[in-house]
This record gives C-alpha cells, structure tokens and sequence, in this order.
C-alpha cells in the first residue's frame, strides 16, 4: 500500500514551503459571498466571477472556488508578519476533461511584512519549483491579471526534455484594498500570494496527461505510485 499520489505530492510541497517558514493553516470548504468573491475584489459583476463558474449550496453560500478565501480568515485572527500555506479541496462548476474537473485540489499561500517585494515572491516561487523537481527545471514568469493581486503573474514551467510548457500557478503582490479587507494596513505592510493545482503538479511530474484518473479509484492506476 501507499499514499494516493496527490496525498504525496501535498506532503513533498508543505514540506518545502515548512522549511522557508510557512505555517500550515486550513480553510472551510463551504464558504460565503464575501470571503469567497468579494472580499478579494470580485464582485457580483466581476467577470472573474463568471470565469469561476459556482457550487452554490443556497443564495450567498458557494463551494469555495479557491483556496484563497482562506487568507482572508486567517488574518482576521492573526497579525502581520504572516506566513501561511493553505492545502485543500476546491470546487468548480465546469464540464469535466482531461485539464477539468468539478473538484480539486489546490494548495494557496501568502506572506506578509514590511518590506516584502516582488523579487521575494519569484524567488520564492522558483526556490520552491527547483526543490520539487530538481535544478534543470525551467520557469518562465509571464504578466497576468488577477483580482486580488496587482501587479500579478502566471509561473511555467518545462522539464528537461519536454518541448512544451506547462501553466503552473498564479500569483502576484496582495492588492492594497485585500490587505484592508485583512484588518492589515496597506501603508505599513506588503505581502504577496500564490495558488497552485496540486493535480498539476503531479501530472507534470509523471507525464500523465488527464486529470480525471486521479478521481476514479482505479487502483491500476494508483499502485504505480509508490511513497
């Protein structure tokens, strides 16, 4: 017997982030409106919004969309300076493929202080892929928009020997109007955040090109990974 490899893959990422510092911190599945969408500037008429098609359990109560809705909670009970990564399910309401599922995992994390810049959020996000997969990796960091993050940016990533580049995750320095949804004053503290699909980063590793076998409990599949 052995871990399902996505167990495994969270355990190898929390390990990496616990050695730069990051305290290990969980969120609740079953969210509401505003830590979920508005407190991270996504508001009922957000295009964001649409693109993060919704579990709704009852008007005002969705399925988080993302982890990042835990960042939220964790500052309205902790104070800057912070370190905390965020392992956990997600849920989107969207057709399932090989790249899609209605479920998944994601694993976000953000840090905040005095003087954090955007250099510590790339080197962060590299120190952090070359500990998963080795020092011949390449990343790539390219502009992107997100919300809750400005200036923002998308992470790919090639493996020695592939051709292809893979979409890795989505970060970026916390907006400032976040940080006061935080209960963190923007005029004295900075912070950066980043969320990432655990599912990707098992299937770059082992080349597997459909999401779906790791839902489907075919233990032809699973017995390959051993711990």
């Amino acid at each position: 017997m052995s871990l399902h490899p996505l167990s495994q893959f969270i355990d190898q990422a929390v390990a990496i982030f616990e050695s730069l510092g990051f305290q290990v911190a969980e969120g609740p599945e079953i969210e509401d409106e505003w830590h979920n969408f508005d407190a991270l500037r996504m508001f009922s008429n957000h295009p964001a919004r649409d693109v993060q098609d919704t579990f709704w359990i009852k008007p005002g109560v969705p399925l988080r969309t993302q982890g990042t809705s835990a960042d939220i909670r964790l500052m309205e009970k902790n104070k800057p300076p912070a370190r905390f990564i965020i392992p956990g399910k997600v849920f989107r309401h969207e057709a399932t493929d090989r790249t899609h599922e209605a479920q998944f995992y994601q694993l976000d994390g953000f840090v905040i202080d005095k003087d954090v810049t955007f250099a510590d959020l790339t080197g962060t996000l590299e120190f952090f892929m070359k500990r998963m997969y080795g020092k011949h990796v390449e990343i790539r960091f390219i502009p992107s928009y997100f919300p809750f993050v400005e200036p923002g940016l998308e992470l790919h990533m090639r493996l020695k020997g592939q051709q292809n580049w893979r979409e890795m995750l989505g970060a970026g320095m916390i907006h400032p109007e976040v940080l006061q949804n935080m209960n963190v004053n923007p005029k004295k503290w900075q912070g950066f955040a980043f969320g990432m699909g655990v599912d990707r980063l098992m299937m770059a590793a082992y080349g597997i090109d459909d999401i779906r076998l790791s839902y489907e409990n075919d233990f032809r599949f699973l017995k390959q990974f051993k711990t």
